[in-house]
């Protein structure tokens, strides 16, 4: 078997020559830290230089995409967390005695540019519902959940720039199920909701 020889005390890099190696090393990553990762992560470009590559416009695309979902997060639980206290207006408002009878309505709801909406309906338990719903005028972020007093939060799904989904919905459990839409856009959008099946009523929350 053959053994590496081990290296003299001449062939060894001095203090000196591992203090410079180490401060290169420093200098290096501090450079790539200032002139890519801190302007394409966090959109911080204090030598211009990331903008004239690019990567400062993807890092303030990113800082806006996550201030965005976390005022639609906030935006969601603040009517979860507020009961109204005031009656909606009577035209936002539908109900119907035959809880158990299927049902057809149709509500529209205009949001001004950063304005949000929330429309809910009033299901049972495994009571099933079909939508579908568009945005006239530009896309929205939308979040479809529920609520109720003893589930503060329950998501079924979420989009961010849309104009239109559809599907089916079906209540985990009693209590208030729907949608919430925000215009990030800089013109007013106006979103149309159709829904068919059973639930005792259809109300604009916010």
């Amino acid at each position: 078997m053959y053994n590496t020889d081990l290296p003299n005390r001449a062939e060894l890099p001095s203090s000196r020559q591992l203090l410079r190696s180490t401060i290169i090393a420093i200098a290096v990553a501090t450079v790539i830290l200032v002139t890519v990762v801190l302007p394409s992560e966090y959109g911080i470009d204090p030598t211009r230089i990331g903008r004239v590559l690019g990567l400062t416009q993807m890092g303030e695309t990113k800082m806006a995409l996550a201030r965005e979902a976390e005022q639609d997060r906030a935006a969601t639980a603040a009517p979860l967390q507020q009961p109204a206290v005031t009656a909606p207006p009577a035209q936002q408002t539908q109900n119907t005695a035959n809880s158990s009878a299927p049902r057809k309505d149709e509500m529209s709801v205009t949001l001004k540019p950063g304005e949000g909406a929330e429309v809910k309906l009033e299901m049972s338990k495994g009571a099933k519902v079909s939508y579908e719903w568009t945005a006239a005028g530009g896309p929205v972020n939308h979040d479809t959940h529920a609520d109720s007093p003893q589930v503060k939060y329950h998501g079924y799904s979420k989009g961010q720039q849309l104009e239109r989904d559809s599907g089916e919905l079906t209540a985990v459990f009693d209590g208030k199920h729907g949608w919430f839409w925000r215009n990030r856009g800089s013109a007013d959008v106006t979103v149309t909701l159709k829904t068919n099946g059973v639930y005792r009523s259809i109300k604009r929350v916010v």
